[in-house]
C-alpha cells in the first residue's frame, strides 16, 4: 500500500472513484480540463516517431489527446497505479482511432520500470501532487527523459490574488467534496482528500525551483484561470 502526503491509499482511492471520474472531472472542472491540455500541448515540440509517456494517465484522456497530436510512427505510453483507473482508460483507447498508438500499464511513477534516456516526452497531468514522494516522481521522470526531451507538468495551483483566493477556497474546500457527494455515489472524503493534496501542494514557483535544483532546463511557466492551475515545461 502506498499512502499520499495525506496518509490515504492513493491507489485504493482511485480504484474507488475510477467508475465516475470522468464525469466528476468535468464537472468539477466545468470543462476547462481539456481546453486546458489542448493549450499545453500547442506549446509542445512532437518529434518524428516520439517514444512519450504520460504519467498518471488515469483514464487516459490526455494520452489519447498526444496520440491525436503525435505523428502516425509515435508510441505513447500511459501508467498509472489504478488498476480500475486503467480499465476505464483502455476502453476508451480501444473506441479510439490510436489504439495502435497507446499502450497502458500499471506502474508507480515514483519507480518507473523503464531504462534511462528512453523518452523523448514525459508528461504528467493533475497527477503530481497525488503522489507520495513529488520530487522523487520527478527525479525519475528526469532519468527515464532522453538528453534534449521534454517534460510537462500540468498541475492545479492556488491563485494569488487576494480577491480570486477565497472563492477558489470555498469551491475546493466545500464545493467540490459535496459534488462528489451527490454526484459520486457519495463519496464525499475521495473528493475532500483532492481538495486537501490540491490546497497542501507546493505553489507553482516552489515547484519551478525544485525542477531547476534537479537540473531540468530550460523550466518556463504558464498560469490558467487566474491561477487555478499551472504548467511546467523543461528540457532535460
Amino acid at each position: 500500500m502506498t499512502l499520499s502526503p495525506k496518509n490515504t491509499d492513493v491507489q485504493s482511492l482511485f480504484n474507488t472513484i475510477a467508475p465516475e471520474y470522468d464525469k466528476m472531472n468535468n464537472i468539477i472542472s466545468l470543462g476547462t480540463h481539456k481546453n486546458w491540455r489542448q493549450k499545453v500541448m500547442k506549446k509542445m515540440v512532437f518529434p518524428k516517431g516520439a517514444e512519450i509517456i504520460d504519467l498518471a494517465t488515469g483514464t487516459a484522456d490526455w494520452a489519447i489527446a498526444l496520440a491525436e497530436k503525435s505523428d502516425p510512427t509515435a508510441k505513447i505510453t500511459g501508467l498509472d497505479f489504478s488498476r480500475e483507473m486503467l480499465t476505464v482508460g483502455q476502453h476508451k483507447v480501444d473506441l479510439s482511432d490510436y489504439a495502435d498508438k497507446i499502450t497502458l500499464v500499471q506502474g508507480d511513477a515514483m519507480s518507473l520500470p523503464f531504462e534511462d534516456n528512453h523518452f523523448d516526452i514525459v508528461t504528467i497531468g493533475f497527477g503530481l501532487r497525488n503522489l507520495p514522494d513529488p520530487i522523487q516522481g520527478l527525479r525519475e521522470m528526469y532519468r527515464v527523459l532522453k538528453p534534449g526531451g521534454q517534460l510537462v507538468v500540468l498541475e492545479t495551483s492556488q491563485p494569488d490574488n487576494p480577491i480570486v483566493k477565497p472563492f477558489w477556497r470555498l469551491y475546493f474546500g466545500q464545493v467540490m467534496p459535496l459534488l462528489g457527494k451527490y454526484f459520486a455515489n457519495g463519496k464525499y472524503s475521495a473528493y475532500k482528500y483532492l481538495d486537501e493534496t490540491t490546497e497542501n501542494f507546493m505553489d507553482y514557483m516552489t515547484l519551478g525551483q525544485v525542477m531547476l535544483r534537479l537540473k531540468f532546463q530550460k523550466v518556463v511557466i504558464s498560469r490558467f484561470n487566474l491561477g487555478a492551475a499551472a504548467v511546467h515545461y523543461a528540457t532535460k
